[in-house]
């Protein structure tokens, strides 16, 4: 399946699900997180890298591109040598964040219920 494409076959014309599911997959949230707590106003690609180091360097490639191609974050690449590419949040992103400040906050308040509650069902 393209991951840069869903579509809801019994409503193809909503774009809601292609947002959601784009903006809400394993990468793009916490990139969002990372470029935003780094409190700088932009982050070098290996600076990214470091800070998730879980992340292949494809998939964060692939993520960075989703997430430039839906206009939540800014690549500027300055022609030098080695060529330097600076990420950035956007205005649209930043409109966002204070919803995913209280996601974050949600799921570190309630974390250790639902690792509790995630042990009791697996016995």
């Amino acid at each position: 399946m393209d991951r840069t494409m869903i579509e809801d076959m019994m409503f193809p014309d909503c774009p809601i699900r292609n947002i959601l599911a784009r903006l809400c997959d394993k990468w793009s949230l916490l990139v969002i997180y990372t470029l935003n707590k780094a409190g700088k106003e932009v982050m070098r690609f290996k600076e990214l890298q470091r800070e998730i180091p879980d992340i292949s360097q494809k998939m964060l490639t692939v993520t960075l591109r989703t997430l430039e191609e839906d206009g939540y974050i800014t690549r500027t690449v300055y022609p030098e040598v080695p060529p330097r590419v600076e990420y950035a949040l956007t205005p649209r992103i930043h409109s966002l964040l204070p919803h995913i400040n209280a996601l974050i906050s949600w799921a570190l308040e309630n974390k250790d219920a639902i690792i509790e509650d995630r042990k009791r069902v697996k016995k």
